[in-house]
Formats: C-alpha cells, structure tokens, sequence
C-alpha cells in the first residue's frame, strides 16, 4: 500500500476500470482470466492503490476494446473538443518504466486517428505482449534520441528522424538504450 494519497488520476482511472468491468457483468476473476492480469492488481488498479502500469492498461484495453488514448480521454473531465491547447494535453506517467504519453490529439468515437507523444528515460523498456486492438496502424516519428522498437519479431534501431510504420498483430516492445531521452510521436490509426 502507498504512504501518500494516491494520485487523482490513478483515482479516476481505477474508477473507469471499475465501471468498464461493472458494465461487461464481470467479476475480478473473470476479468483477470481474460486479461491474464491477478485478480489481486486487477482490484489494486481499481483502488488505486498501484499505479497502472502501461503493459497492464495495454491489457486491459485489449480486453475492453479501446486504445489507450480512449481510455484516457474517458477520465478527462470534459468530453471531446476539436482543438487542444498544449497547456491541456493531457499527460500520463508511469513511473516504474520511465515512461510519459502525452495526448496531442483527444479521440472522438467518430474518429479513427490520433496522435500521441511519448518520451521514454535513458533504460526504459516496455513491452506489450498484445495490441489494444489487433490491425493497429502506428507511425512512429522519433523526434530527438534514439529508440529501439521491436514489432513480433522484427527488430528497428530508430534515431531522430526516423519514421516507422507497423501494423500491429502480436508483441511489441518500446526501449530507450540512452544515453539520452527517446522522444517521439505516435499516430495511431485504428482499423
């Protein structure tokens, strides 16, 4: 358990996880059975007594059918506008990877693209065993630094400028070897 008051982010998206798996009718056992995630982080998330961390959202969206960028947006306070100031993106971390998403572009349901700022510290390394939605688009624009990305089994070394476009199926992973911070943009395309 934390010391501190968890974070009210952690706190709203617990109590969205919460509602999505009241809304399905499914209990914590069913729902650790289909995302593969215990029973035990599965009622921590909910709580907000952990922080979620971007491979458990990945599962979670998969199970639930949305990308990450929706689910967060589902947080958000205010419903879907057409022009975001930078001031306003919303900025989600997780701490024990190293990694921080920013959503440049808030989805809308009638819309199937969005964009999506990501930085990874020098070490971090994510990986998803999983797309949120299988046949993802992703265009990945390194914009400063250097990232290795893996999609099932091929390998890419990006640096700044670099652009990779992946249709996502299986695994994949995101690493920062350093020295420096990876940044880059991500436009996810649903199909």
């Amino acid at each position: 358990m934390r010391s501190e008051d968890p974070d009210p982010v952690d706190v709203r998206i617990g109590a969205r996880l919460a509602a999505l798996r009241a809304q399905h009718g499914w209990s914590l056992g069913e729902l650790a059975e289909r995302s593969g995630v215990s029973r035990s982080t599965l009622s921590r998330a909910e709580r907000a007594e952990i922080s979620p961390t971007a491979a458990l959202l990945n599962r979670l969206c998969q199970v639930y059918g949305r990308t990450m960028s929706q689910l967060l947006s589902e947080v958000e306070a205010a419903g879907p506008v057409p022009l975001v100031r930078a001031a306003d993106q919303q900025v989600w971390e997780d701490r024990a990877s190293g990694f921080v998403r920013r959503s440049v572009s808030p989805p809308h349901a009638g819309l199937r693209g969005e964009l999506v700022e990501g930085r990874l510290a020098p070490g971090a390394d994510i990986a998803y065993d999983r797309p949120p939605v299988p046949g993802l688009e992703q265009h990945l624009w390194v914009l400063d630094g250097t990232l290795e990305v893996t999609d099932g089994e091929r390998a890419h070394r990006l640096g700044t400028g670099d652009c990779l476009r992946m249709r996502v199926h299986g695994p994949t992973r995101f690493r920062c070897a350093g020295p420096g911070t990876a940044r880059y943009v991500l436009a996810v395309v649903r199909p």
